[in-house]
């Protein structure tokens, strides 16, 4: 079809009408008026992950010329700040993902409650980033300072949007964790699931291709290398052969594992503590406490060997 350029709107109607009928097949299983939808901002949700990485790390990010009188001055302003737009896009994640009988005119308190739950929990994400900021320090030879951590890490980066997201998934709040996951992941390359469990000194080193599942449960002081995944090996199917949501399938990886660039480890398997699993290594079984696992060059042959929790 050629338009006419004298008048090219009017060849514009098929086309507006295939795109309004594929939009009204994809909200064809909701009732709520297209005018009632509004769906968190993406662009504020990043903002306020911004804004709330300037509270955790003063001075890095956001004002750098704070001093300790300007500190709380900055902080507190930043955090009711913070409250508002994130009570708004609480808000609007709940009004989304909600029947139009249970998104009552309560949604604005619900919203609030959440977003103040979620800021009492920021000194407690605080004090585990410091921990990763250490275990970085600690195990990178490269690494000068700790302040080169934060400011350029993008393993801490992304650590820093899971442990926000993370919070936000234990307090049942929709949508805003996956928002803050992809934006860290478009970032960093670092992908991470907003469900994943992270304990304390967690160290994601250069950290390109990283997979780290849904159910996934990392132990402290574990370090991981680029390009490794922890994934899962298979989903359960339901009777229509859909995959059934919310089962365990991702790996235990206890405290003080090493995981070496390029290791695939699939499925509900348990890497035991103080574990070394080499580059490149395929895995869908459980690894004891304590050993070493590496793929010999050349012959694509697993070797174990026992060793002390926590030496490589």
């Amino acid at each position: 079809m050629v338009l006419d350029p004298a008048s090219p709107n009017a060849g514009l109607k098929p086309l507006v009408e295939a795109l309004c009928e594929a939009s009204a097949d994809l909200l064809a299983h909701r009732h709520q008026p297209l005018a009632r939808r509004e769906f968190p901002s993406r662009t504020a949700v990043v903002e306020v992950v911004e804004d709330l990485r300037s509270v955790l790390f003063p001075g890095f990010f956001g004002p750098s010329e704070l001093t300790a009188e300007t500190l709380r001055y900055h902080v507190g302003a930043t955090l009711d700040k913070v409250l508002h737009d994130l009570r708004e896009q609480i808000k609007r994640g709940l009004c989304a993902v909600c029947e139009p009988k249970v998104c009552t005119d309560d949604s604005e308190d619900r919203a609030f409650d959440l977003a103040w739950r979620f800021l009492q929990q920021l000194p407690d994400v605080r004090r585990k980033l410091a921990g990763d900021v250490e275990a970085a320090y600690e195990g990178d030879p490269a690494l000068r300072s700790r302040e080169e951590a934060i400011l350029s890490y993008p393993g801490l980066m992304a650590l820093a949007s899971h442990r926000l997201a993370h919070e936000l998934v234990l307090l049942g709040v929709p949508l805003l964790p996956r928002i803050i996951s992809e934006h860290a992941h478009s970032l960093t390359g670092i992908d991470i699931h907003p469900g994943a469990r992270i304990e304390e000194r967690c160290f994601i080193d250069h950290g390109t291709g990283v997979v780290v599942g849904e159910t996934c449960i990392i132990g402290r002081n574990v370090r991981i290398y680029q390009g490794v995944t922890l994934g899962a090996k298979s989903f359960p199917l339901d009777g229509q052969g859909k995959p059934v949501k919310g089962v365990e399938r991702h790996p235990i990886v206890e405290d003080d594992v090493v995981i070496y660039a390029g290791a695939t480890i699939l499925g509900r398997v348990t890497i035991g503590r103080g574990a070394v699993i080499g580059g490149n290594v395929w895995l869908t079984r459980d690894v004891p406490p304590g050993t070493l696992l590496t793929v010999e060059a050349g012959r694509g042959e697993a070797r174990t060997r026992g060793m002390a929790p926590g030496k490589d």
